[in-house]
């Protein structure tokens, strides 16, 4: 069994809807990279329940990402955050080099604080 990490991604924004225990379990296996033998011999349960488990949450994962889409978003945000600090650096530039006026200047800022205010919602 292969390990797609983008179960971690998921288990980082939709881990607390699982169980206890299949938090745990998915924790070992995608942060702790033990294998199904290793964990399974620390929950005292078989290595086929393991792989159950693991499956299971695997779906529960998925399903909660089709409903709620939260990672896909994310990656949107940090997409469109990284675009909008290009732009205002390329501003920030454009303000140095020509002399534009203050307004410019204080839009750039007020865009920079937006951002820094935005990354820290996703820290």
């Amino acid at each position: 069994m292969g390990k797609d990490l983008n179960y971690a991604m998921l288990l980082d924004c939709y881990g607390d809807l699982l169980t206890d225990k299949q938090k745990d379990i998915m924790q070992l296996y995608y942060y702790e990279d033990l294998s199904l033998s290793e964990i399974a011999e620390n929950e005292n349960i078989t290595r086929q329940g393991v792989h159950d488990a693991i499956k299971r949450a695997e779906q529960y994962l998925t399903g909660f990402e089709e409903k709620l889409g939260f990672l896909e978003k994310t990656e949107q945000y940090k997409k469109t955050i990284k675009k909008i600090k290009e732009c205002t650096l390329i501003m920030d530039q454009y303000n140095i080099k020509y002399s534009y006026s203050k307004n410019i200047a204080e839009c750039i800022n007020e865009i920079t604080s937006c951002i820094e205010q935005s990354e820290e919602l996703f820290r």
